[in-house]
Formats: C-alpha cells, structure tokens, sequence
C-alpha cells in the first residue's frame, strides 16, 4: 500500500510542477508588460529611471530562467509575489476571493451530482421506453449549452420575467441560486452520461440475473446491488470535472458579478497581471490534484480487488 500511495504523490508533484512550468512559460510569452501598463501613464508622472526601478523591484528585468527559479522558489514557501496592478499580496487577494469561490463550487458540483442521479436512475427504473430515451437525451443537451447564454436566460427568465431572484442587492444565498445551477448544468452532464452506462453495465451482470431469479424487483436490486457498483467507475469522472468547475467559475461569476477567484482571473486576464495568473493556475491544479488524489486513494477503501491489487504492489 506505501508503494500505491508514494506512486500517486509522485504523480502528484509532477502534475503540479508541469502546471507551474507551462503556465509560466505561457505568460511569460503573453504580448505586453502589465508593468508598463500601470506604470507608463503621463498621469503618474514617472520618469524612466523610476518605472526602471519599479521593474528591479518585481526582477521584470532578470534572465527568464532567474525569474522561473525565483518564482518556484517563492511558492514552494507559500509566497506568491504581488500584485501589479493592485499593489497587495497574491495571497491575500486569494484568501479574500476564495470563499465565494468554494460556496459557489461546492454547491455547484452537490446540485451536479443530484441531477445526474436523477437522470440515472429514474431513466433506469422507469417502464416507460420513451420516458428512458428522453432522460438519457438530457445529458447531450446540458452539455451542448454555453455556460455564459445560460446564466443570461436565466436571470432574464427567473429574475425579470417571473420576478423570483432578484439581481438588485440579493441575500447571500439569493445570488448563488441562479449561478449554481447555472454551474451545475454542463457538469452533470458527463456524470450522468457515465452513471447511466455504469448502470446498464452492472444490470447486464450475472448476479444480477440471479438476483432477480430469485424474485427480487428491479428496485430492489438497483439499489441494494447495482447502484455501490456503478457509482464507483463514476468517482473517477466526478475528480476529473471538479477541475471543470473553475473555468465554469470564470464565466459564471463574470456574468452573475460575483467576487470569486474566477472574477478574479477575468481581471487579472485584462490586467496581464502575470502573479494573480500564476498563482490562480497553480491552486487550481493544487485543488485538481487533491480532489482526484483522494479518490485514488478512495478506490482501494471501497472496492476490495483494489485493495489486493494495492497491497500486491506495495
């Protein structure tokens, strides 16, 4: 089992480090100098030696592989450098933008998980054929709607038409409604596309005729055998989109106005702000990394054949 664990920390590690370097090197080839932007305004009223100056102090003037050491340095000690633009600590803009983020997440990907089980396992209980085909249709539609026109006919259908959410100073659980489900609705539906196949997979199963040889009902079977051995396969695909969530967080808090880290991205986007970018890249992939970390480290747990299988390389 150390063996298993070390295996998958190692994966880890490389996974953050190659996000660190493609996205350094990325914003490193990204056209303008944020600085200059700031600072080249006649507005200010600096000269050249002092806008010199400025540059030394945020080491814009060193060699590129000085800068990519620097930087890593930095992060592997938890400092993420400043903000340009702002002026503060990247990691106090994070701190402050973070939670919105993580409610929104959170609750985005909990509203995800309801509907795909919705989908899976009324389509697999119904009788009805057509009411079957028109469920597991569902999935290719949420996935095909762009996530900025949903959020738009949402607020124009539930906030101006029907008056329900209201878009003018709304109570802190009043704003997330809209952009929650507006967050939820593409990412549910990959998961229930996986859950419905696990589903029919596992009904194909010969325990599964035997079960229902012995007179059980199609309920009963679904939920007392088929559903353990279905959601474990869709573990690995809800890891996977919990990584979606953040570039759905982008869109979503831009267009609902909240003050997330994806607002926070939009703005540093618009600002080259090469730091709040880096740092923003690296905690998303830290996040990434954890989430699919802890659900291979799950799988052993909750499946005993990959238990043994973890032990044997161990």
């Amino acid at each position: 089992m150390s063996g298993y664990l070390l295996n998958r920390l190692g994966q880890a590690l490389f996974v953050l480090w190659a996000a660190f370097t493609i996205s350094f090197v990325l914003l490193q080839a990204m056209p303008g100098d944020a600085i200059l932007i700031k600072f080249q305004n006649p507005e200010l009223g600096l000269n050249p030696q002092q806008i010199a100056d400025i540059r030394a102090s945020y080491a814009a003037d060193s060699a590129i592989w000085v800068q990519y050491i620097q930087t890593i340095g930095r992060f592997l000690t938890g400092n993420f450098g400043y903000s340009v633009q702002v002026g503060v600590p990247v990691s106090t803009m994070l701190a402050a933008h973070l939670p919105a983020t993580l409610k929104l997440a959170s609750l985005g990907f909990l509203l995800a998980a309801i509907f795909a089980a919705v989908i899976a396992f009324v389509s697999s209980l119904t009788p009805f054929v057509w009411i079957r085909g028109a469920l597991q249709s569902v999935p290719s539609l949420f996935i095909s709607i762009p996530t900025f026109w949903l959020g738009i006919m949402l607020i124009q259908i539930f906030s101006f038409r029907l008056k329900l959410v209201p878009v003018i100073n709304p109570g802190p659980w009043q704003e997330l409604i809209l952009p929650v489900i507006t967050l939820a609705v593409p990412i549910s539906a990959p998961l229930a596309q996986v859950l419905v196949r696990n589903i029919d997979d596992v009904l194909t199963s010969p325990f599964v005729a035997v079960a229902r040889a012995k007179g059980a009902t199609r309920q009963w079977v679904l939920w007392r055998h088929v559903a353990k051995n279905a959601l474990l396969p869709t573990l690995t695909i809800a890891g996977v989109l919990f990584g979606e969530l953040i570039a759905g967080a982008v869109v979503t808090e831009t267009v609902f106005g909240l003050n997330g880290i994806g607002g926070l991205t939009g703005r540093a986007v618009g600002s080259q702000d090469a730091a709040v970018l880096q740092a923003i890249v690296v905690f998303s992939a830290l996040a990434f990394v954890i989430i699919n970390l802890i659900v291979d480290l799950l799988f052993p747990v909750l499946d005993p054949r990959l238990r043994t299988k973890a032990g044997a390389t161990a």
